[in-house]
């Protein structure tokens, strides 16, 4: 195989895995909280035996997109939204998880969980009980839980820099360094956020790489076309 080859097939192998991450893009891109994600290529130098260094690429890095998704009125008592930084705290059996995935309820022992029945962690990442008479239940914007105008708990909207997150499932994030409290992000009640994955806009990103991903196996093609016919000149079949 050629260097022009090998080129080639590393770049051909970070455009399909590029392919993937669009495609699970456009299949959630109406999933509540969903965070956009792309790939970050870069260039490397690999040494082919004896022959010169050669260039090829790769997927060096993923990027999460934090662009707020639209806000959609639910008018849901357990349905928060949040405006700005930040994520709610989700207390998993593997620990900590983060999301934007406001769509909660309520257990049978009152306690606040995702739909996968996580306890929504409040302060000190402990779950956030309701009690079972408790009426005119509101959560403000800066998370505080009252039931009958009394505080009962509070939600503490937590971050982590972007580069320190890594994707579980659709939309929890493990934070690969300690979280910190966000201040200036806000809860809204009776609101859940969008995916902020434009489709069509992916769409035309998945026809870009495509078009590039067989142009790719077309040079290799040619390549390979080229090394046969030299083989065969000088090996006196032509």
């Amino acid at each position: 195989m050629s260097n022009i080859s090998y080129v080639m097939l590393s770049k051909q192998a970070a455009l399909s895995h590029e392919l993937d991450n669009i495609a699970n893009n456009i299949s959630n891109s109406n999933t509540t909280g969903f965070r956009r994600d792309g790939d970050i290529f870069t260039e490397y130098v690999n040494a082919i035996g004896s022959e010169p260094s050669i260039s090829q690429t790769r997927i060096g890095a993923h990027s999460i997109d934090m662009k707020q998704g639209e806000m959609n009125k639910t008018g849901g008592t357990f349905d928060l939204a949040i405006e700005g930084r930040g994520f709610f705290g989700v207390i998993t059996p593997n620990g900590l998880r983060l999301t934007r995935a406001g769509a909660f309820l309520l257990n049978d022992g009152g306690v606040l969980t995702t739909t996968a029945g996580h306890p929504v962690a409040g302060d000190g990442a402990s779950p956030i009980t309701i009690p079972a008479d408790a009426k005119n239940l509101t959560i403000s914007v800066d998370g505080s839980v009252a039931a009958d105008g009394n505080v009962i708990g509070k939600i503490t909207l937590l971050d982590a820099p972007e580069i320190s997150l890594v994707r579980e499932g659709e939309t929890l994030f493990k934070a690969m360094v300690e979280t910190q409290p966000v201040e200036s992000g806000r809860i809204r009640q009776g609101y859940l956020e969008a995916s902020n994955v434009d489709a069509v806009q992916e769409l035309s990103r998945m026809i870009e790489v495509q078009r590039a991903f067989e142009l790719e196996q077309q040079i290799v093609n040619d390549d390979a076309r080229r090394v046969q016919q030299a083989i065969e000149t000088l090996s006196g079949l032509r």
